[in-house]
């Protein structure tokens, strides 16, 4: 069923308040009738009766025509603004693209035109080429699943996820990262959690999460996920005793190619478009999320998971 716009909300509930208050005022207007079904028998009460529908029509037509143009502004409004985002986002898509491929170019450039490069050097470029082919094609993966959540949300497959499973099998995917950094992965989810949705999705909400928390809390730290019960889903704690991020950049952590440090991310690997990933993934399953400093230091990000 389509939702009805704000206009037709305004029309619908001024005329119920109205028609309400109309009826109400009709019935017992006069201190004999005590009861809503006693005969109306006075003129009177036929004229007011009829005075209240000229008058509920005629209101009703006014706010129809409001209601009508508030909707057209509102639709207008949200077309500039998803006209800006695609703007923005065809810009920003063209300025990612650009640094692998002309890397990929560069280096394939310099083997072609160098026959009598030493085998090492050779080497050396094809594996740097490797890598930003690696990233180019994360980039590009991360682009059509955003595309998937916002034009074929309701083509995605639902089913039942044993959740924490899926963290088990993140947490064997990268113990080797962890190790590396000196870090920990504390899965402390209820072994009985499941949620009734999409896999694909799901397991990219936990994996964004943790690969961040490997380019950003810093050696040595650990991070957390708990979770507890809520009606029709469960409400779930990812945080970390690392760095932290700044107050004035939490607002932004969500937003598609946003960076705290551009030259830092690209370095690791990031397409900066992993939390924006998880923020779409957590909405699509009805939940919201939000990013805070965790207690005494770190990053914690609270987000609400519900049964499709």
């Amino acid at each position: 069923m389509k939702k009805p716009t704000e206009g037709r909300r305004l029309w619908f509930s001024v005329m119920a308040i109205f028609a309400t208050y109309a009826a109400v005022f009709i019935l017992f207007e006069d201190y004999d009738r005590k009861t809503y079904y006693m005969p109306l028998t006075e003129r009177s009460d036929w004229h007011l009766l009829l005075f209240s529908l000229v008058v509920l029509f005629g209101l009703g037509w006014l706010l129809y025509g409001y209601a009508r143009r508030m909707d057209e502004r509102i639709s207008r409004r949200q077309e500039e603004r998803r006209s800006q985002m695609r703007r923005e986002m065809t810009q920003n898509i063209s300025h990612e693209l650009k640094t692998p491929v002309s890397s990929i170019l560069g280096y394939t450039d310099t083997i072609l035109s160098s026959p009598a490069m030493p085998a090492a050097t050779q080497r050396q470029f094809l594996e740097r080429t490797h890598a930003q082919a690696l990233r180019l094609s994360h980039l590009l993966q991360d682009l059509s699943t955003l595309n998937e959540m916002d034009y074929a949300s309701d083509l995605q497959q639902r089913e039942r996820v044993d959740v924490y499973a899926l963290v088990a099998d993140i947490q064997l995917e990268t113990e080797i990262a962890f190790s590396q950094q000196g870090m920990a992965l504390r899965n402390c989810l209820p072994r009985d959690i499941s949620i009734r949705g999409n896999s694909h999705l799901l397991y990219s909400i936990f994996r964004n999460l943790v690969d961040n928390a490997l380019s950003y809390a810093g050696r040595g730290s650990t991070v957390t996920l708990s979770a507890v019960r809520r009606a029709g889903g469960w409400l779930f704690t990812f945080s970390d005793d690392g760095v932290g991020v700044p107050e004035e950049h939490l607002p932004r952590l969500f937003e598609r190619f946003y960076r705290l440090d551009k030259g830092r991310s690209r370095a690791l690997g990031g397409t900066g478009l992993g939390l924006s990933i998880v923020k779409n993934a957590v909405l699509f399953h009805g939940g919201t999320i939000r990013a805070s400093q965790n207690t005494p230091h770190g990053l914690r990000f609270d987000f609400t998971l519900h049964n499709l």
